[in-house]
């Protein structure tokens, strides 16, 4: 199974660039990047199916006989407590993981069957935003988001230079190009983590708790970033999260998992208004804040 933290030196084959890439590398020098139009009507039905899907480790169930889906353009937040599963079930759509039992299908393709080599083609298509940014320590904060363009090859360097430029823009840390990971705070870690995950010209982003350990006035950046993302770009989009406020502003649909369980799928408007008692209790607790010292 691949590491998920990315290694310099492999190469994947030279493939046409995606149109919303083309446009970054042809803007002028300032602006925000347009909206593009995908070149004729998107495929029908739901990007991301997970079909009764289990998986335990050390004899403990994780999760068991989940199922959901994910519709085009639309961003489900999976909720929970910690350690029930959340990340865990981005794991297994990466292909990190592999589910004891249940199917799971990227644009109606299965991949829990798939070798490394298929894994890899579905990683083109799906990626992730992990907690810790998941950078390349040694690389410049513009040579990370330059990283996945000079992997995917085609283009020449002034072109990856105007896209990065963009990207990175586009994230909000333009004034930190040409720093080192180690000197950027968590919040800004995972600004260019996304800008990073955005070069590798993905359909589908997964985040992985993108405004825990960060203040206040960070993580409504990052969820504004998110959002934008979403209603710009049409990206589909799945966000674990335990923090109701980040689901509330980004979310279409909802995953409530609790012991194992999904307790609820549907309607972020559904889950805020549902009666029963674990995600009250969930609600609740959500809500509750400690008085300022």
């Amino acid at each position: 199974m691949s590491d998920p933290h990315p290694q310099p030196g492999s190469r994947e084959p030279l493939q046409p660039l995606a149109p919303e890439l083309d446009a970054l590398a042809e803007l002028p020098a300032s602006g925000e990047p347009p909206s593009i139009a995908p070149p004729g009507p998107p495929p029908t039905g739901p990007v991301i199916v997970f079909d009764k899907v289990s998986i335990s480790f050390d004899g403990r169930s994780v999760l068991e006989d989940i199922s959901f889906s994910v519709e085009r353009g639309h961003t489900l937040c999976i909720l929970g407590r910690s350690g029930v599963g959340k990340s865990v079930t981005l794991r297994m759509l990466m292909g990190f993981l592999k589910p004891d039992s249940g199917s799971i299908y990227v644009e109606g393709e299965e991949i829990t069957g798939l070798d490394e080599e298929g894994l890899r083609a579905i990683r083109k298509r799906v990626t992730m935003v992990f907690q810790n940014g998941a950078l390349f320590d040694s690389l410049s904060v513009r040579e990370n988001v330059a990283f996945p363009l000079r992997e995917h090859g085609g283009l020449d360097e002034d072109q990856i230079e105007q896209i990065v430029d963009r990207l990175i823009e586009l994230v909000g840390a333009e004034d930190a190009m040409d720093v080192l990971p180690a000197s950027l705070s968590t919040g800004r870690k995972r600004a260019v983590a996304i800008a990073r995950a955005l070069a590798a010209q993905p359909e589908v982003v997964l985040y992985d708790e993108p405004t825990t350990m960060v203040d206040p006035i960070i993580a409504r950046r990052l969820g504004n970033l998110i959002q934008r993302l979403k209603q710009q770009r049409g990206y589909t989009s799945i966000v674990v999260t335990h923090d109701m406020r980040v689901a509330e502003r980004l979310a279409d649909t909802v995953l409530f998992l609790d012991q194992g369980q999904a307790r609820f799928f549907g309607p972020i408007e559904g889950f805020v208004a549902a009666q029963d008692r674990d995600i009250r209790q969930f609600l609740t607790l959500d809500a509750f804040r400690l008085p300022p010292v």
